[in-house]
């Protein structure tokens, strides 16, 4: 099914069919054929949640530690500053999370999850606050 969802999709940016419409602050990307809604599900938010309640981070020596905070305000369908890259998700966390498309990625800002899309940086969705210090 992934396979097949990843497809339509790269189908339709590669056409230039799709348009980033929103609906009641979701994403969809749409053509005259479909309408794929993109975001973190419930289930996603869920386990991310629960990872997070469960396990304490690894302290960073003081000069080490650097922080990448989003800009105030962030929200979906903003594009990322080109300098705001964000971490990957932890292998034991996204391993267990719902696999993407290709063209989407999970990043850790600050305290936030963001999934967006690989090329444009586009912001597709947002978990605030669950990754702690």
């Amino acid at each position: 099914m992934w396979k097949r969802l990843s497809v339509v999709v790269v189908a339709l940016q590669l056409t230039a069919c799709a348009a980033n419409t929103a609906t009641s602050g979701r994403v969809a990307i749409r053509d005259d054929r479909a309408v794929i809604e993109v975001g973190i599900s419930a289930s996603d938010r869920a386990v991310i949640e629960n990872y997070y309640r469960n396990v304490k981070p690894k302290p960073v020596p003081p000069g080490l530690a650097k922080r990448a905070t989003p800009p105030p305000g962030l929200a979906r369908r903003d594009v990322l500053p080109p300098g705001l890259l964000g971490r990957p998700l932890p292998y034991a966390l996204d391993s267990r999370l719902t696999i993407l498309p290709p063209a989407v990625v999970r990043v850790i800002i600050g305290h936030d999850i963001v999934l967006l899309q690989r090329d444009t940086r586009v912001v597709l969705d947002i978990q605030y606050g669950v990754v702690p210090d």
